[in-house]
């Protein structure tokens, strides 16, 4: 084994891994891409707001049920035909994307985009921890972390700027350059192999159909369910009971299956059923911040994209430096200890925004970006590497597939639940601020007679007085702009409550992260 450790890995070898980090990045960044964009793109292709939505919905349901897939489809048609076609397939629709002349195209080609550029992911993490050295699995982790960490900041950043300077349409084709780069890295790093054919006839497409159903249903639920007051609909209703009997079937499928697509017994093994449940945590929280930074600065503060773009390049910076510092630092103490750090410092910068105020811009959620960047950093590189040891390398197919679909899932959960958390928690700061702001009260009467006199000295008709309607009309709008006031301080209290809830769940699994097993640090 040490010998093998020993063995100079080959310049082929680096190329591939390299050129797979690529493409995760390009499916990483496509997440987040159109996050900014979706008004120009809604407007320009005349879309309604629901419609729109399914720009985002349609790649990500794609994404999810391919994620788990991927490790069969390389056993059976080999690593190069998968990424060659995962790629090609990407940077096609991609183009398709922004040549789309009417939203079903666009919806369309967004659904096949994710479905080709769901395999990038997982055959990256594949590729490092089965070509590598153990010695270099941290290394390869760290540049797993900085295709998945950056491309969230990269994302926002670079597709605000491109619709604001251009077009929405110029933000698809960033995919194609690298794209182009990663079909050449394929076709010169990674031999060909053997189709095995057979394998398709006793492929577990039971399996494969539950998961398909259950996975798509509890995405476009977790998508749609804010949208449609959730349970009073009975589409979301339908797509609940989908996704329960779907992924309870595939459960019971996978299990009891004699050659199952993937082997979900590996959650069974301690370090890597720990490491995941912890990954669902992750990806939760930071797929829920990544959702609500955007949006505080827009609903907030008025911020356009390009603004909110600039305010994520911090973000991407501090990623890139510390995901290749993580390597170091785990030598000079364990996994362990950097999974445990990075969780505390992730929570340490949620719980950097739970009092947030009408002046907090900026100058107070940058910071905590940065915070939460050098802890994300040391969870992805540390976690990555924790989870896949003393996985036999016949498993890595599988384990990849989990532990990218866990991500995912998690993900797709926490954009939902923070986005309701903020729905629901301002609707009830509101009605809490409203009770104590009557017209019966003292202070509320004094404010309101403030506001008066100050709308009626910047007044430009001095035939509007405080008598009559004018005095109706100057009383009504101190109202409305206590009422905005009660509003925006409601908002504030929800974004702080949801960032307190982020928080909780990462010092969460900091105590799991005590009773992860230290073999082979």
């Amino acid at each position: 084994m040490t010998n093998q450790h020993a063995e100079p890995i080959s310049l082929r070898t680096w190329v591939a891994v390299l050129g797979s980090v690529v493409g995760c990045f390009m499916a990483g960044m496509n997440v987040h891409v159109t996050n900014a964009s979706l008004p120009d793109v809604r407007g320009s292709l005349g879309a309604t707001f629901e419609e729109g939505s399914w720009i985002t919905t349609a790649y990500l349901v794609a994404e999810i049920i391919i994620i788990p897939i991927t490790g069969w489809l390389v056993s059976i048609f080999s690593m190069r035909r998968v990424l060659m076609t995962g790629t090609a397939g990407f940077v096609l629709f991609s183009i398709a994307c922004s040549l789309a002349p009417n939203i079903q195209m666009m919806i369309f080609s967004r659904a096949l985009q994710g479905a080709f550029g769901g395999v990038l992911i997982p055959l990256s993490f594949q590729l490092i921890v089965s070509e590598l050295p153990a010695k270099k699995h941290a290394l390869g982790m760290a540049l797993f972390a900085v295709a998945n960490n950056v491309a969230q900041a990269a994302g926002p950043s670079l597709g605000g700027w491109l619709t604001d300077a251009y077009s929405w349409r110029w933000i698809f084709y960033l995919q194609v350059p690298p794209g182009l780069v990663l079909l050449a890295a394929i076709g010169w790093s990674i031999k060909p192999q053997p189709a095995v054919l057979n394998k398709l006839r006793e492929g577990d497409w039971w399996g494969m159909i539950t998961m398909a159903v259950g996975l798509s249903a509890l995405q476009i639920m977790l998508e749609e369910g804010g949208r449609n007051d959730w349970f009073s609909s009975s589409f979301i209703i339908n797509c609940a009971l989908l996704a329960t009997f779907g992924l309870l079937g595939f459960v019971w499928v996978e299990w009891h299956a004699k050659s199952p697509f993937i082997n979900l017994r590996l959650l069974t093994r301690y370090n890597f059923g720990i490491a995941s449940l912890m990954q669902f945590f992750f990806g939760a929280v930071v797929f829920g911040v990544v959702f609500l930074v955007p949006n505080y600065f827009a609903e907030v503060h008025g911020y356009n994209a390009t603004q909110i773009g600039l305010m994520m390049i911090p973000y991407g910076i501090i990623q890139f430096i510390m995901s290749f510092a993580t390597p170091r630092l785990m030598r000079w103490t364990s996994a362990r200890t950097a999974i445990i750090a990075g969780f505390l410092i992730t929570g340490l910068g949620c719980l950097m925004n739970i009092h947030l105020n009408p002046n907090a811009a900026y100058n107070v959620i940058v910071p905590s970006l940065v915070v939460r960047g050098v802890g994300q950093s040391l969870v992805v590189v540390a976690l990555g590497v924790m989870a896949i040891q003393g996985l036999e390398k016949d498993q890595l197919g599988s384990a990849s597939g989990l532990f990218s679909m866990v991500r995912n899932v998690g993900g797709a959960i926490g954009i939902a639940v923070s986005s309701q958390i903020v729905v629901q928690r301002e609707k009830l700061h509101a009605m809490r601020i409203g009770e104590s702001v009557t017209p019966f009260d003292a202070q509320t009467q004094q404010r309101v007679g403030s506001l008066i006199n100050k709308l009626t000295h910047h007044h430009q008709h001095p035939a509007i007085t405080l008598y009559g309607a004018g005095s109706t009309d100057l009383r009504t709008q101190a109202l409305g702009l206590i009422n905005q006031v009660i509003q925006r301080d409601a908002l504030l209290m929800s974004y702080s409550d949801a960032f307190y809830i982020a928080g909780l769940a990462m010092f969460a699994c900091v105590a799991a992260g005590f009773i992860l097993r230290r073999s082979g640090d």
